[in-house]
């Protein structure tokens, strides 16, 4: 190469002619000869040895053409194939395209309140949740919704990735937004449903949760992106325009910086709009369905018989209840921010949503209650011990007497 390059500098620049260069270089003449005629710098290629599968590609293409998406494995079954798949498989990926018709990527243009795109959007970053505990990227999922009309973002951060916080999240975003899209877009999250042979299988509290909000929903194929492209570039936005240069004291706070950030993006302009946001977003709400009367059930809920120890468990956390309640049934209640407890219409435990894990929650009014119930216990049980003490004892010569074992009295009659 380095030859090459001189050869062609003092052909050029210094004007030298083919023998006087060979001489310089101490080369040949046609040496000279080749490298200024050369179309680009020279290098090394291997003579082509072939390929084990050439003698089966005519076999191939007659089977791609007959099925153009015939797997890879039933190809080496039909051709007899006893070689490496590897080879094979890296030919018939070569091959299948020709055979198969184009897939282009159309622009799409969404209708005002036609639809909205939902994703779980990951941050990496390490948050403190209380009671020492952090929570990592794996288990901090953000719930994003971006609407396809006016392009209007929101998100908000959640306990978990289950079904509850999820429902209770996703109704939050759509209850904010004020209106319901009438076609709601997913990935396969497992809470909301997957694809299988091209249909869509939604889970029963997704039914049940559309049903409500009398929406669609849409759960795309595996490996499409481009279905739901708005979202996903919403995510990489929040990555990169959120996220740099922040910290976080807890979730709340998370969630508090996360909503001024949006009021701000929500209003900024947006190249492929020609306007921000803030200013198609009353069109998108009015082409889209009115919020439901009645919300749909959301959060966690449960039935139980509180047990002696006054405590309910709800995600890995006990909370405490109040323990006038004990042996009675009671109905847990809990959304992103509270955990409730009721029995018989009455509120009898109110705490906020611990996101730590394996903690216990105790209400300290709970706790003296407790104690004073306990101490009621124990002086009824004092004063029952001391009556059963002071009870009569009957003289047993009055036994004696009614059976006239006295003085010798029925012995007689008894022998």
């Amino acid at each position: 190469m380095e030859d090459w390059a001189e050869i062609r500098r003092l052909y050029r620049a210094e004007r030298m002619p083919i023998r006087q260069i060979a001489r310089v270089m101490g080369c040949s003449k046609n040496t000279v000869k080749r490298a200024l005629a050369a179309e680009g710098p020279p290098r090394y290629q291997r003579a082509p040895r072939g390929s084990v599968v050439d003698a089966v590609e005519p076999r191939i293409r007659e089977l791609l053409q007959a099925w153009p998406t015939m797997p890879a494995t039933v190809i080496a079954e039909r051709i007899g194939w006893r070689h490496s798949l590897t080879v094979l498989k890296d030919r018939i990926r070569e091959l299948r395209p020709a055979y198969l018709p184009p897939d282009p990527a159309s622009r799409t243009a969404y209708a005002a309140g036609e639809v909205a795109q939902c994703d779980l959007w990951f941050p990496a970053i390490t948050l403190p949740v209380g009671f020492g505990q952090t929570r990592s990227a794996t288990r901090l999922p953000v719930l994003v919704m971006v609407t396809g009309y006016g392009r209007w973002l929101s998100a908000r951060l959640l306990p978990s990735r289950c079904a509850e916080d999820l429902f209770a999240g996703w109704w939050q975003l759509i209850s904010q937004l004020g209106a319901v899209p009438r076609v709601l877009v997913w990935d396969g999250e497992g809470a909301v449903g997957q694809r299988r042979r091209r249909v869509t299988v939604l889970t029963e509290a997704a039914h049940s949760f559309r049903g409500v909000l009398g929406a669609k929903i849409v759960v795309c194929n595996p490996a499409d992106p481009e279905a739901k492209g708005l979202v996903e570039r919403a995510n990489g936005y929040l990555e990169t325009s959120f996220l740099p240069g922040r910290s976080f004291a807890s979730p709340a706070d998370f969630n508090a910086q996360l909503g001024d950030w949006l009021v701000l993006v929500n209003q900024r302009h947006r190249r492929v709009l020609g306007c921000a946001p803030a200013d198609r977003i009353e069109a998108d709400r009015a082409a889209m369905l009115p919020l439901p009367p009645v919300a749909p059930v959301t959060g966690w809920r449960s039935s139980l018989r509180l047990p002696r120890d006054h405590y309910v468990r709800l995600d890995a956390n006990d909370y405490s209840v109040h323990p006038a309640v004990v042996g009675r049934r009671v109905e847990v209640a809990a959304d992103l921010e509270r955990v409730q407890v009721w029995s018989d219409g009455r509120l009898v435990a109110d705490h906020g949503r611990c996101w730590a894990r394996h903690q216990t929650i105790s209400d300290p009014a709970h706790l003296q209650a407790a104690a004073r119930l306990r101490h009621q216990r124990a002086v009824l049980g004092q004063a029952t011990g001391r009556d059963q003490a002071e009870v009569q004892l009957r003289c047993l010569a009055d036994y004696d007497a009614a059976f006239g074992l006295l003085d010798g009295q029925g012995v007689a009659d008894a022998s």
